[in-house]
């Protein structure tokens, strides 16, 4: 039997799409007159992320071998070419994308100005294709997918070695041509009538609706002449849109005995009308089913865990539907895709499609006021207000529940959301907050979180690293918090000075009374730093002067100790020190802290700026110095951590 594309076999992720799988293959191949960047685009569920997933089988050496190539269209099959670099942008952030084709390419890049002129230079082309741009970010209100055009894609595709092809919304698309010289990009509109594929579509239904490809024994399904009716029909109503196909089929295998395949005037031609035709077809309200999936269209990341939904659900209604979501998997099943929940948590429910978000989104009366309804019920889900209770999602996605309901400031000023949530997610939802709205701790949070995201660091590590940045930023209050929490944190930052050019610092006491000595830190800076006190000869190039702190309890103000000579200051000696229970190593990025009996470490200290000095005194006291300035940290022996 001949097939329906012309006597060759489709592509079998596909089923169709010809003309546009030819532009795809003429552009990878560098065919004479192909742009050198091609952007797919089109409406919300024209099949945009489907189509260039099966062109990248095609792309692949590996995936290659088991496709029927040798029956498909030559001219829609690239040559067996090395594969092109996927960034995959989903949940990432512009930035981090970029680094992975940096990773990629094996850039030595140390600055994004540099991966473009690495990239620019290199002798042969290369070739890149980034799918689901709409879905970059980990926080979907943040703009992430813009963020990614302008700061990525545009200066990759001014990049004259680069030949990219990327899949994204009709505004990207257009914003991203405009901004290029005239025939350096095509734009590929899958809704276009010259790319459109109207007989592709019927197929699909067809092909859906057919008991050997899973679909239930129905009248309308098992009887051939029946069931290639019904999928024309659906092909027919829908339009140029394979989602609406796929919400179609789903509708009437879900329901079959409220479905009447004869009447095609009840069959969809958008999201929207599947929503609503599929409500009334089982006597419910089509508002109460937009309610019921409301927190789904708002919700971050890749779903709501099923525990939540019903609470979120009668946030947004303003009413009760546990009883409606109870008994409607019939009434929401079509729309929505059960998943098993990470490393043991419960499981998530999330859209079918991002489109039929779209559609919930903006059918919604305030999306603003629903979201400040989720938050509010996310807030009240917490345990005790104890956010190492809380669910995950909670944790990790209420802030980007409250950037969309501009509440996000009144949120950023409970230490234990800092230590506790993702630092990914938080960071990307306060940095989309304009930086005159947020409070000092929000600020100190954004100035720790690249080390945060960067070590990877679970909650007790995160409680570290801000603890002494909060004494730094002259926060000691939301210090103490942290310390209270119960994390168990290994030091208390006693003090920080913000000094300019401290080049060394030395530990010692200064001999008192009655032997009460005052443990107290020398740093060296530079002359005429205020307080400080000239050593040498001051009219000497190489003049120096120093401060002595006294190295005092947590909570003291440290203020520097002027009227003490230095020259009365008594070191510790190399017996003393090799006998105190603490030692200290060094390395070009980091200090450590260990257990001489143990030789365990106890802590191990980061910083976003480089270490000039550093010293540990017998009883445990660790002052370092960065270009920030000098700190001091009173070591507890508890197990190891890291500090910046």
């Amino acid at each position: 039997m001949a097939h329906p594309t012309g006597g060759y076999a489709p592509h079998p992720h596909i089923g169709g799409r010809t003309a546009v799988l030819r532009a795809l293959a003429a552009w990878r191949m560098e065919w004479p007159g192909a742009a050198r960047v091609t952007v797919l685009t089109g409406a919300p569920g024209s099949g945009r992320s489907h189509l260039i997933t099966g062109f990248l089988m095609l792309c692949d050496p590996e995936y290659r071998k088991r496709l029927p190539l040798d029956e498909m269209d030559p001219s829609t099959v690239p040559p067996d070419l090395a594969a092109p670099a996927v960034p995959a942008p989903a949940g990432r952030t512009a930035a981090q994308v970029l680094w992975l084709l940096a990773d990629h390419f094996g850039l030595d890049a140390t600055s994004t100005d540099e991966v473009y002129a690495e990239l620019a230079a290199l002798a042969d082309p290369v070739t890149v294709v980034v799918p689901d741009v709409d879905r970059a970010g980990p926080v979907r209100a943040a703009g992430e997918p813009a963020r990614l055009v302008r700061e990525v894609l545009l200066p990759l595709a001014a990049t004259g070695t680069v030949r990219l092809l990327a899949e994204m919304a009709r505004p990207h698309a257009a914003e991203l041509a405009a901004s290029l010289p005239p025939g350096t990009v095509r734009i590929i509109d899958l809704d276009a009538p010259e790319w459109a594929d109207p007989e592709g579509l019927v197929r699909h239904a067809q092909a859906a609706l057919n008991p050997e490809a899973g679909a239930p024994e129905l009248p309308f399904t098992a009887d051939e002449a029946a069931r290639l009716a019904l999928g024309s029909a659906i092909g027919r109503r829908a339009g140029t849109s394979p989602l609406v196909v796929q919400l179609a089929v789903n509708c009437a295998l879900m329901a079959p005995e409220a479905f009447d395949p004869a009447d095609e005037s009840l069959l969809p031609s958008s999201v929207g009308e599947a929503l609503d035709l599929h409500a009334r077809r089982l006597g419910a309200d089509p508002r109460t089913l937009r309610l019921m999936l409301a927190p789904l269209a708002l919700a971050e990341a890749e779903g709501i865990p099923v525990p939540l939904w019903p609470r979120l659900a009668s946030a947004v209604a303003g009413r009760d539907l546990r009883e409606a979501i109870a008994g409607g998997m019939l009434l929401a099943g079509p729309f929505v895709t059960p998943e098993e929940g990470a490393d043991g948590a419960d499981p998530v429910l999330r859209l079918l499609h991002p489109a039929i978000g779209d559609e919930i989104r903006g059918g919604l009366p305030n999306l603003r006021a629903a979201q400040t309804q989720i938050a509010m019920a996310l807030l009240e889900a917490v345990p005790e207000q104890d956010w190492s209770k809380a669910d995950r999602y909670v944790r990790d996605h209420i802030a980007g529940h409250t950037l969309e309901a501009g509440l996000l400031p009144q949120l950023l000023t409970d230490p234990g959301l800092f230590v506790h949530a993702d630092p990914v997610s938080l960071r990307a939802a306060i940095e989309a907050v304009p930086p005159e709205a947020l409070g000092a701790p929000a600020r100190t949070y954004l100035r720790t979180a690249p080390l945060l995201t960067r070590t990877q660091a679970p909650a007790r590590l995160r409680a570290a690293l801000l603890e002494t940045a909060f004494v730094e930023d002259g926060l000691p209050e939301y210090a103490d918090a942290l310390d209270r929490l119960g994390l168990d944190l290994p030091w208390r930052t006693l003090w920080s000075a913000p000094v300019a050019g401290v080049s060394a610092v030395t530990v010692g006491v200064l001999p008192g009374p009655e032997g009460q000595d005052t443990p107290v830190a020398v740093l060296v800076v530079p002359v005429g730093t205020p307080a400080a006190r000239p050593v040498g000869d001051p009219r000497a190039a190489s003049g120096a002067a120093v401060l002595v702190r006294v190295l005092a309890a947590a909570g003291s103000s440290g203020v520097p100790e002027a009227g003490i000579d230095p020259g009365l200051i008594v070191r510790p000696t190399e017996d003393e020190r090799a006998a105190a229970p603490l030692g200290l190593s060094r390395g070009a990025d980091y200090l450590r802290v260990w257990d001489r009996a143990s030789e365990e470490v106890v802590a191990a200290l980061i910083s976003d700026t480089p270490f000039t000095a550093a010293d540990l005194s017998p009883d445990g006291v660790l002052v370092v110095a960065t270009g920030r300035g000098a700190k001091a940290l009173s070591i507890r022996r508890t197990g190891a951590a890291l500090a910046s």
